[in-house]
């Protein structure tokens, strides 16, 4: 079958956008995420579902079918799993915090689920969990905290490990096609949304009985 989904482990440094041109010697020093794929899956239309930051890395997909993205993409449809290196030290008090949500300029911004993976003396190693994603909203909630000493923290580290039951592998700059029993497994995790159904109707001027419900496009299955 053909591959409907693509994983890139993508490393800092590259932006998710579309570059104007895929000659770096027109465009020196531009680095985008589509300089790490054949040309063309740009020229096909495969695009990002969602964004990693400039200084992030990790798991990005891609698709080709353009509903899929809203699909994926849609708040609270899909689990996204970061590891997080943190300037200062996280204590229990600033998890609790991050559970009920931290000040922000965008508001409130909370967590999902915050696990302690490693403390050093002046770092933290986390792993968090996000059901839905803001701009930068893990950079923003860790410099919404104070540590010890009364000075903001701030992400030093930052890597998508998982989206949803897919899990990164391979090496930074490296891609592959999902199979299709991680595709199928995926769109499973994040079902369309429902249509609304309508009762079957009679037509007034026969028996026949007759329903309005469209035709579902096998496409959005």
């Amino acid at each position: 079958m053909t591959p409907r989904l693509l994983l890139l482990y993508k490393p800092k440094g590259y932006e998710v956008t579309r570059p104007k041109t895929l000659s770096s010697e027109a465009y020196p020093g531009q680095k985008t995420v589509y300089s790490l794929l054949p040309d063309e899956f740009h020229e096909d239309g495969w695009v990002p579902v969602g964004r990693l930051d400039k200084d992030s890395s990790g798991l990005l997909l891609f698709v080709k079918e353009g509903f899929l993205v809203a699909r994926l993409q849609k708040p609270g449809n899909m689990d996204k799993v970061y590891e997080v290196l943190v300037k200062g030290r996280v204590e229990q008090e600033h998890l609790k915090r991050i559970a009920k949500g931290v000040g922000t300029p965008l508001g409130p911004l909370a967590a999902k689920a915050v696990e302690v993976l490693d403390r050093l003396e002046f770092q933290t190693l986390l792993r968090v969990t996000l059901s839905e994603g803001k701009n930068k909203q893990i950079r923003r909630i860790f410099a919404g905290l104070k540590d010890g000493e009364g000075k903001s923290m701030r992400v030093l580290e930052l890597k998508r490990v998982r989206l949803g039951p897919i899990e990164l592998d391979g090496e930074e700059g490296s891609w592959r096609y999902l199979s299709e029993a991680e595709t199928q497994k995926l769109l499973a995790a994040t079902p369309p949304k429902a249509r609304k159904g309508f009762w079957p109707r009679i037509h007034p001027d026969t028996t026949k009985e007759t329903s309005n419900l469209p035709m579902m496009n096998s496409d959005e299955l």
